[in-house]
């Protein structure tokens, strides 16, 4: 009876140690679980936290509105963005260097394709007995509505922002204002529209794709650049901006638009 008794214990024994060695492996499953989903969370946390230039949260091909124009700055069909390349080139060329004026260009394309038309039309017509199908020309609609319903909407956005601005709520987008105003101003009198535009393409075609393919370590570069702006902007907002704003009698002002 006593070893019969000794042997029931040491079952009981056995088998209290199995199920406490199968609760600590589980629990060291679930505690490598953890370590896995807590890794993973701070992993996408980290990646979530990646600083983006301007704040910016879309692709680059999103930011440039999408569609055919972003394609053609960002070169995904290379015949069809060299060809609008070297056509604002080929432009920028003749008015620019050459000195072309535009109305005399116009009068000159014109003749030119008139005598072209008018010497093959009646080539044919001696050669074959039948005059040849000069194709009409037209402008589609569809396409002009849409330019100019996208010009008027992007005017009134600026207009809106400038009427924000004007309004004297956000001094630091005032003085961002102001500033790209007067470089823009500096910039145009040392070159003319045609050029400034020009130069606005070339870097249109350029600087997205150069920061589409090398994201990462330029927005790395404009992190630090950042701060760097928002350390001297703090510096120049304790010491001059807010006792000028300190000094404008804005109650008063108040009172009397009242």
């Amino acid at each position: 009876m006593v070893e019969d008794h000794k042997h029931e214990e040491s079952l009981l024994e056995k088998i209290a140690e199995k199920i406490h060695g199968h609760g600590d492996s589980s629990s060291s499953h679930d505690s490598d679980d953890d370590k896995k989903s807590t890794s993973s969370s701070s992993s996408s946390s980290f990646k979530s936290k990646i600083y983006r230039l301007f704040g910016r949260e879309k692709p680059v091909h999103k930011v440039l509105g999408g569609g055919k124009p972003a394609d053609i700055f960002l070169w995904r069909n290379k015949k069809v963005s060299g060809g609008v390349f070297g056509a604002v080139t080929a432009c920028w060329i003749v008015f620019e260097l050459i000195e072309y004026h535009f109305l005399t260009f116009l009068c000159h394309f014109a003749i030119l394709a008139l005598a072209a038309l008018f010497l093959w039309s009646n080539a044919c017509t001696f050669i074959h007995k039948a005059s040849p199908h000069i194709p009409e020309v037209h402008i589609p609609e569809d396409p002009v509505l849409q330019l100019a319903s996208g010009l008027r909407i992007e005017t009134n956005r600026a207009l809106t922002v400038l009427r924000n601005i004007a309004s004297g709520k956000d001094i630091k987008k005032f003085i961002l204002v102001i500033a790209g105003l007067w470089i823009l101003s500096i910039i145009g009198s040392c070159c003319n529209f045609l050029t400034l535009f020009y130069t606005a393409t070339v870097l249109l075609f350029t600087i997205p794709v150069i920061y589409e393919k090398y994201e990462d370590k330029i927005d790395a570069y404009g992190e630090k650049a950042m701060k760097e702006i928002k350390k001297q902007y703090a510096v120049l907002d304790e010491k001059v901006l807010s006792k000028i704003m300190s000094k404008i009698p804005r109650g008063s002002l108040n009172k009397k638009m009242d």
